[in-house]
């Protein structure tokens, strides 16, 4: 998905300058921060409504949220934190790819961890 599209990403245009900014900090203008929380407002919306009112089987439901719950961290990422693949940005998307490689190291790890104690110690 090209967040482009959204507005989130910009080429430069709508990126506040300052004199005195520091080296590769960029801080996202009021139209990038107003599109990641519109974007925000409506991909928590349409889950909870579905959630609420049950219109559809429960495995659409969970995808739905799942699916939105993806797309949002990612409008949260490009809106928010200002990651793209820019050349100033990179150590930022480095430093947080390694962040969620541990933390799916540690999440995996456990869950394994508890599956295999659950299969050998536990009375069947």
């Amino acid at each position: 998905m090209d967040l482009r599209i959204l507005g989130c990403l910009s080429d430069g245009g709508d990126v506040m300058s300052h004199s005195n900014e520091h080296a590769g900090a960029h801080h996202g203008s009021v139209k990038t921060y107003m599109t990641g929380f519109i974007l925000s407002i409506i991909l928590t919306a349409i889950p909870f409504w579905m959630v609420m009112t049950g219109t559809a089987s429960h495995a659409v439901i969970l995808g739905v949220v799942l699916g939105s719950a993806v797309v949002q961290i990612l409008v949260h990422l490009v809106c928010f934190l200002h990651m793209n693949t820019s050349s100033e940005e990179r150590w930022n998307l480095v430093a947080f790819a390694f962040t969620a490689l541990i933390i799916a190291i540690l999440v995996v790890g456990s869950i394994w961890i508890m599956w295999n104690l659950n299969q050998n110690m536990m009375v069947h």
